[in-house]
């Protein structure tokens, strides 16, 4: 199981939930976690397509192409302007 932690309103708002627990079968990555469960998570999808995710998991910053196991955590952050927001302006 994994836990998704959806942090900020904008996100809030279009899941409308801020923790959700997802069953995995095996390692995948975040993007993969995201598209195989658009039944919950679909709100999101929107954000991913623009780069508006801020995404950490296990407390680190990470990317779509993170791989999740059984017991992870992944927060899911939306930044406005990914540009001058988020991990971007700290890791160029």
């Amino acid at each position: 199981m994994v836990t998704v932690l959806l942090f900020g309103q904008t996100l809030r708002q279009t899941v409308e939930e801020s923790e959700l627990q997802i069953e995995v079968a095996g390692p995948l990555t975040v993007r993969a976690l995201l598209e195989a469960n658009q039944d919950r998570l679909g709100g999101v999808m929107p954000f991913l397509g623009k780069g508006e995710l801020l995404v950490t998991v296990n407390r680190k910053v990470g990317s779509m192409d993170s791989v999740v196991h059984d017991g992870d955590t992944v927060k899911l952050t939306h930044q406005f302007n990914p540009t001058y927001e988020g991990a971007t302006w700290q890791n160029p």
